[in-house]
């Protein structure tokens, strides 16, 4: 059976300051950075034939610092939005040490808008409590300026469609490291879950979900580890 492996990046720095990261590149915090041994362990317990990522540095960072700490093959980072990439293909043939790593914008975090780099907290105070869960955990609601979870859902799963499920088909073992709405989006198709309960859903930072798929592409196992 192959193994989908979703994992939430590290914590950020802004993440610690409780602030709307979207697609602000922000580095990671170093309580997140203590954490990545703990996931690689966990990861690298698969053996991983491909990972998908965003170009965000703090999902970058965290396939970096996991491979460091628990993977003794290196991870290639290639981007995979509008050109071909079948001259790598050659380069993983035979015993590689390397990994594939493919960055796609279509994985970036939810964009914000108006709320991108504002304290949580104070935004309520702005906004108003009440309207700001609204636009966090509706479906089809963007913030001021920002992306609705249901316009990450059509480029996430766009591109999930187009390349990660063929090769889960195919039996590999694909690693996802994204940012908290992109994976949503992503349990949201795999588990067919309502546009109301998937407000409810919530993946924490380090978070990882585990799904093996049978030869029909279906789901056979959903675990959680690290919540």
């Amino acid at each position: 059976m192959a193994k989908l492996i979703l994992l939430r990046h590290l914590k950020s720095q802004w993440n610690l300051e409780n602030r709307y990261s979207g697609w602000t590149d922000v580095p990671l915090a170093q309580v997140g950075i203590k954490d990545a041994q703990k996931r690689a362990k966990q990861v690298f317990a698969t053996n991983i034939d491909e990972v998908f990522t965003s170009p965000l540095f703090r999902n970058m960072d965290t396939v970096a610092r996991i491979f460091r700490e628990g993977s003794k093959k290196y991870p290639i980072f290639i981007h995979r939005d509008g050109g071909k990439t079948q001259w790598w293909g050659d380069y993983f043939h035979g015993p590689a040490k390397h990994i594939p790593v493919y960055v796609t914008w279509k994985l970036n975090e939810r964009y914000y808008g108006k709320l991108e780099g504002v304290n949580k907290k104070e935004s309520k105070q702005e906004y108003s409590p009440a309207k700001i869960h609204f636009w966090r955990r509706s479906y089809d609601v963007a913030p001021p300026g920002g992306e609705s979870l249901q316009d990450v859902y059509h480029r996430a799963i766009y591109f999930y469609s187009r390349y990660i499920k063929k090769d889960l088909e195919k039996g590999k073992n694909i690693l996802i490291v994204s940012s908290h709405n992109p994976l949503r989006a992503l349990v949201k198709r795999i588990e067919d879950i309502s546009d109301v309960d998937i407000g409810s859903v919530e993946i924490d930072y380090g978070g990882i979900l585990e799904y093996e798929f049978g030869r029909s592409g279906k789901v056979k196992n959903k675990i959680f580890s690290l919540r």
